[in-house]
């Protein structure tokens, strides 16, 4: 049963990457032709720069910071250099609350992944909206190279009534109930491997800006993060290297 979900999760993987890859090559195609079939009149901005909030299915209550830079190509199609910094989370993380301090702890957990993505990609205006009022609805995809920071996940582990130590947690030392919390954030980042990898996103962008020259809106869609290797986030249970998301990402920023 285990085999067959895994054959049609890789399955599934395997299409939402191809179909990307496709409407990527449309865009690229489509983008080509655009200069010579639009209108050769300006577009209503040139460059636009976004920043955001970002949160996805394998992330916590926020997952990380998103910058976007765009640049006409025409009056709808736009060429885009985008970077993302996420926390990407195992999907089987639970907190649990430690039976000596009451403070919080995630059992298995033995290491953090930081995503560093850089993107390149295409966005395409679907509905343009009026000068100071409507919304803009955009079509975007763009992919790139991942670098994964594999840190430590250090707790605060007992050693008797009144010494702790923190350490990165290891199932075959540390037992639930001599865990006190964790340590402290990016405890251990210093120690962290470097994972190479790629990923792709498509989705649609919601503007609500009142003025021409401010963006103000919303990002939701799906992602792909696939890695050379296997990202051993809790080695108690079953680990990947592909990590498909869906997100959305609150964003603010200005154009001209």
């Amino acid at each position: 049963m285990a085999n067959f979900i895994d054959g049609l999760r890789v399955i599934v993987i395997e299409r939402f990457v191809k179909k990307g890859l496709t409407i990527l090559l449309t865009s690229l195609i489509i983008s080509g032709t655009a200069n010579a079939q639009i209108s050769l009149e300006d577009p209503s901005y040139k460059t636009e720069f976004i920043w955001g909030i970002k949160k996805s299915t394998t992330s916590g209550l926020i997952g990380g910071l998103i910058f976007k830079k765009s640049i006409a190509i025409s009056d709808r199609f736009f060429k885009t250099f985008g970077l993302e910094l996420v926390n990407v989370k195992h999907p089987k993380e639970q907190r649990f609350n430690s039976n000596r301090t009451g403070n919080f702890f995630i059992w298995g957990k033995e290491n953090y992944l930081y995503a560093i993505r850089a993107q390149y990609g295409r966005d395409l205006i679907l509905f343009q909206k009026a000068p100071q009022q409507g919304v803009q609805i955009t079509a975007m995809l763009a992919g790139g190279p991942s670098i994964g920071l594999l840190a430590p996940y250090t707790i605060e582990h007992r050693i008797d009534d009144f010494n702790f130590e923190r350490v990165q947690f290891d199932p075959d030392l540390h037992r639930f109930n001599d865990i006190l919390g964790t340590g402290h954030l990016f405890q251990g980042i210093t120690d962290s491997k470097i994972q190479i990898g790629a990923n792709l996103k498509t989705g649609l962008s919601f503007e609500f800006g009142t003025f021409k020259s401010n963006v103000t809106g919303f990002e939701v869609g799906f992602l792909v993060d696939a890695y050379a290797n296997e990202i051993v986030l809790m080695p108690l249970v079953e680990n990947r290297a592909v990590f498909p998301t869906a997100f959305i990402t609150l964003f603010y920023g200005s154009r001209k």
